[in-house]
């Protein structure tokens, strides 16, 4: 076990955890509620650093994120343990399993080297949510940037700022962030919104690179008014050029609702085009169409996406911009498009 970076001791022997906004007061001998973080005699310790549920090499636009790398692969790992346990995880084998003193830890130079020999341009802290892996993430991200990797999270966005400001000074400058929903769902009760958007916000504004997913849940986070507080939120917050993924849902683990209707999820992408939002996608339907790139100002097709590859691109670079080749426009991608990378599944 590690000692925690983020902790603050209370009275009584009780430790506060600093990574997520939970901000669990865990007593003696306890863990906080993602199970990952134990009090060892006043202080915290990460129980389950380095115990990983998964490693596999996967493309980037998986995850997704369309504007960062493109057509890269990402060595992609997780953890055991949650901070939300939706009741709809598609991943609840592991989100909802706590780990344990028996499972094996993986050191973080292990994982360099496997992205090494698999040819991984990047990581990816993914299918589990990772602040529950803070301080595993934080050191395999100090070491893999400075041996040239980029390092990006999917997240559902709950973490402290001094959690994200860590995070981001070691390099971790890619984040898929998931917002859950909007203000008076009956389920995740307890959960800020605005404080995903707060910190979504803060990562911009830090120089990090940010695309926002919404699963459109049926009978959680689907009403008109939910969805108008989702996207108006998204402009309002964080602007018109970041990207907005509307993801279609399965039933899974214990909700049972029938999957997100199509039109519900066209509707919500014309209404967000109204509003002004210059980059948006509907997933989980594997349309090209509806995942590719247009210029939002010529409408020329920029960037063709077809099962999680890039099958067209058509940009212009100059200084580390990328631009419509039609109109000049500015279209906002971080890092170096990956041309013609065929992806193994390890």
């Amino acid at each position: 076990m590690r000692r925690a970076r983020l902790q603050e001791k209370l009275d009584e022997g009780v430790v506060e955890c600093g990574v997520c906004e939970r901000r669990c007061k865990v007593k003696p001998w306890r863990t906080g509620i993602c199970g990952n973080y134990l009090n060892v005699g006043g202080e915290l310790y990460h129980l389950g650093y380095g115990r990983l549920s998964a490693v596999e090499s996967r493309p980037i636009e998986i995850k997704p994120l369309f504007h960062y790398w493109p057509n890269s692969t990402a060595l992609t790992f997780s953890n055991w343990g949650c901070n939300f346990y939706c009741p709809w995880c598609q991943n609840h084998h592991i989100s909802f399993r706590k780990p344990d003193e028996r499972d094996e830890v993986t050191p973080p130079e292990k994982l360099l080297e496997l992205a090494g020999v698999r040819g991984d341009e990047g990581f990816s802290a993914s299918f589990n949510e990772p602040s529950t892996n803070f301080d595993y993430v934080a050191d395999l991200a100090e070491l893999a940037v400075k041996r040239g990797f980029y390092f990006m999270m999917v997240t559902n966005g709950y973490l402290t700022l001094s959690a994200l400001k860590l995070l981001i000074e070691l390099g971790v400058d890619g984040w898929s962030v998931d917002l859950k929903g909007c203000p008076g769902m009956s389920v995740l009760r307890g959960v800020d919104h605005e404080k995903v958007l707060r910190n979504a916000r803060y990562i911009l504004d830090s120089g990090g690179h940010v695309e926002m997913v919404y699963l459109v849940v049926t009978g959680a986070n689907d009403s008109e008014e939910c969805i108008d507080w989702v996207l108006r939120r998204h402009l309002d917050v964080l602007g018109p050029s970041v990207p907005l993924h509307i993801n279609r849902y399965f039933p899974a683990h214990a909700w049972h609702k029938p999957p997100t209707p199509i039109d519900k999820l066209m509707g919500a992408k014309r209404k967000s085009e109204s509003l002004g939002l210059e980059f948006v996608y509907v997933g989980n339907l594997h349309e090209p169409e509806l995942e590719s790139t247009y210029c939002p100002r010529c409408r020329r097709l920029l960037v063709r996406r077809e099962n999680y590859r890039v099958t067209y691109f058509k940009l212009d670079v100059e200084s580390g911009k990328y631009r419509c080749p039609y109109c000049g426009y500015e279209i906002p991608i971080r890092g170096s498009y990956v041309p013609g990378k065929p992806v193994i599944w390890l």
